[in-house]
């Protein structure tokens, strides 16, 4: 396309090649946008059509496809695992590694469990396959060595009847897999995060939900059978941790040298919305790829926007359709929602309907629609979701559009009784930017169990995630949805927890005597904070910079991980001194730890003392000084680090004694205290800074909270 002949009716270059393919086709879409190397797109065309396009005004030429190798999906890309390859650990060392997922179990005969080139089980497997419904001990091989269920209910047996779990066991450790796609979407060769490495599944959810005897039970067994990285995208609100099962399960199991790790929930992007935030547990939230599925909403103005969708059906006809706002198409006091049988059909009948996000599924609102006979739908972002595009594999033509688009399209509607509008799929568009920004319905901080452990730990990839799914229902999950497919699209702090589940596990095949601790401190003092333009990493739900409260240490960055120079290490030992500093009697520790442990009456116990890799301060209204206190341990060569300081804040004075720490040999420990010198603030005030230590090569970083309390 020649783009400097893009008409003004159009604000995005994306809008412009829809609406030229709409012209010469009615039903195809496009599969590629380009705008680096190439202005333009690709698309599959009949030679007729081929013909029609190249005729149209602003396209410079329309070439045949060449065939060449296909290309990744975008996380290991985008993560740069392709290309450092070199600096991975063996597959050797990396199939020694155990990552169990406690989910809602697997769909063994999908490709992405296929073992080739594995060799023998580990031998300190003692795990077992489970023998169910149609489920038997053959279904296991030499990559899904194991498979347990913990409920004797509904299809009684490991295997996976929702989705969920076959998604975030491939997600983590999935075989590598030619041509996966989603209805031609996300075409690429699929691969987990750490794909020499074993599976075994623990199902614990059901259609009743996950229960905590049934996780503890896993939990339990799956550290028995020799796990060596535990993946949980479960999570239940927040409690004291002598009543967390999840919290309870993961003291011992984390004292037994299991990483493990659980999503930061899906409640962002209201604040304190965390979940699975002790201090042993790492803490995942969830930021988006660098990839985009739009979709294109014209209006009867001639206005264009561009929203999200995985929609792959019969396209709408080149004409413009009515548009209605679902408000004016209900009886209902929430119509605006599309709720289940709150559509009048009356006033929906062959229209696109407008319909707010939230309240029910974002899949079941379009299910709606089209049972009232509507013929597509704009889904709707509220202020609460602000900017955020989610795609979905909706049942009728679809697109999710951002906030500002969405009062727009609404203030037409409301302006014009003759709204006319129509949707346009846009294919898969690569090297979107910004990327990652963090996820709106990411759980944010502050911890509010304990505001002196900041969480969450880090980002991972989490929005519109490619991986395996379930043969035994269609990709949205609803009953109506009678397609089958072998991978899907699907977004969720569930999807991000399980790339920190495999890429634990690469860091464990490289350092194999790390503690789970250490392998923590190495994610979260490698994760980066800000693009290579230096500017933050934004919150899409408010456009702006994003704060440790929304995305902790920064998104991962493996490779760096694999080389952090130091670590914050820790015991289990440290963490009794944390729950004494919490003030937990004898009693309460060991329900939290299953642990006899007293604290010393004479010791002065300290919440700052914990020796975790980032710093949360509580700091009182009045003026006050804080001191915390904290180990590293050099995993690297010798040398000597210095430190830097950096805060967005002059209310809060700090300093570091001593400012050089060197390491003359690995595993050598240094100590070093933060003392924090703060200035009243008003109640409620929140600011942050970051504490770096560096040798020139390696860049340890701790992000630093301040809250006035």
């Amino acid at each position: 396309m020649d783009k400097s002949t893009m008409p003004e009716t159009f604000d995005d270059h994306e809008q412009w090649y829809g609406s030229s393919l709409k012209t010469a086709s009615g039903s195809a879409g496009m599969l590629y946008t380009y705008s680096t190397l190439i202005h333009g797109f690709s698309t599959t065309l009949s030679p007729e059509e081929a013909e029609s396009l190249e005729k149209q005004p602003g396209v410079l030429s329309v070439t045949p496809e060449t065939i060449y190798e296909l290309h990744t999906t975008r996380t290991p890309k985008f993560l740069g695992l392709e290309q450092s390859e070199a600096l991975l650990p063996a597959s050797g060392s990396v199939s020694e590694v155990i990552v169990g997922v406690l989910d809602t179990g697997a769909w063994p005969e999908l490709e992405s469990f296929n073992d080739k080139g594995l060799g023998p089980v580990p031998s300190n497997w003692k795990g077992t396959c489970e023998v169910g419904k149609n489920f038997d001990s053959t279904k296991c091989n030499k990559k899904l060595i194991g498979a347990r269920y913990f409920l004797k209910v509904e299809s009684k047996s490991p295997r996976d009847d929702d989705g969920h779990g076959s998604h975030t066991s491939t997600t983590a450790a999935g075989s590598v897999v030619s041509g996966a796609n989603l209805f031609g979407f996300a075409s690429g060769s699929a691969r987990g995060m750490a794909p020499q490495a074993r599976v075994a599944i623990y199902k614990v959810c059901w259609l009743g939900g996950c229960f905590g005897s049934d996780i503890l039970a896993a939990m339990e067994k799956a550290v028995e059978d020799g796990v060596n990285v535990m993946s949980m995208s479960i999570g239940g609100g927040m409690s004291d941790y002598y009543r967390d099962t999840v919290a309870i399960g993961a003291f011992s199991a984390a004292a037994r040298g299991v990483f493990v790790s659980c999503s930061a929930g899906n409640g962002g992007p209201s604040q304190g919305s965390l979940s699975n935030v002790a201090p042993w547990i790492t803490t995942v939230g969830a930021g988006t790829l660098d990839r985009s599925f739009p979709s294109y909403v014209s209006l009867g103005n001639g206005k264009n926007f561009t929203g999200a969708s995985l929609y792959s059906g019969k396209p709408l006809t080149n004409m413009l359709v009515p548009l209605v706002n679902a408000v004016n198409a209900s009886d209902s006091a929430s119509g605006n929602l599309c709720l289940s049988d709150s559509l009048v059909a009356e006033k929906v009948a062959g229209k696109i309907v407008i319909c707010d996000r939230g309240g029910s599924s974002r899949v079941q609102k379009g299910l709606e629609v089209k049972r009232a006979g509507g013929v597509g739908m704009i889904l709707a972002n509220t202020e609460l979701y602000g900017e955020e595009l989610v795609a979905d594999s909706h049942l009728l033509p679809s697109s999710a559009v951002g906030q500002k688009s969405a009062d727009e399209i609404k203030a037409y509607a409301a302006s014009d009784p003759k709204a006319m509008a129509t949707i346009v799929s846009g294919g898969t568009h690569v090297g979107v930017e910004p990327s990652p920004v963090v996820a709106a319905f990411s759980s944010r901080g502050p911890n509010l169990i304990t505001p002196e452990v900041l969480k969450p730990d880090v980002i991972a990839p989490g929005v519109n995630i490619l991986a395996g799914w379930t043969g035994a229902i269609g990709p949205t999950g609803l009953a109506n949805d009678t397609r089958s497919v072998s991978f899907n699209i699907i977004s969720g702090t569930s999807m991000s927890c399980p790339h920190v589940s495999g890429l634990a596990a690469l860091v464990k095949a490289a350092h194999q005597d790390w503690s789970p601790a250490a392998i923590r401190s190495a994610l979260m003092t490698t994760a980066y904070t800000a693009y290579k333009t230096g500017s933050i990493i934004q919150d899409v739900a408010t456009g702006r910079a994003a704060t440790p409260f929304d995305y902790g240490a920064g998104h991962v960055n493996p490779v760096a991980a694999l080389d952090p120079g130091l670590v914050y290490d820790a015991t289990a030992e440290d963490y009794f001194e944390f729950l004494c500093a919490l003030n937990y009697t004898s009693e309460l520790i060991q329900r939290a730890t299953n642990k006899a442990f007293t604290c010393d009456s004479s010791k002065k116990y300290s919440l700052g003392d914990l020796n975790y890799p980032s710093f949360s301060v509580a700091v009182n209204t009045a003026s006050g000084k804080a001191k915390y206190s904290r180990t590293l341990t050099n995993v690297g060569s010798p040398g000597t680090y210095k430190v830097e300081l950096a805060s967005e804040t002059r209310a809060v004075k700090m300093s570091v004694e001593p400012a050089t720490l060197t390491f003359g040999q690995e595993k050598e420990k240094k100590s070093y205290t933060v003392t924090f010198t703060a200035t009243s603030m008003p109640s409620g005030t929140t600011s942050f800074a970051h504490l770096e230590w560096s040798d020139g090569k390696h860049v340890v970083h701790s992000p630093i909270a301040f809250s006035w309390v």
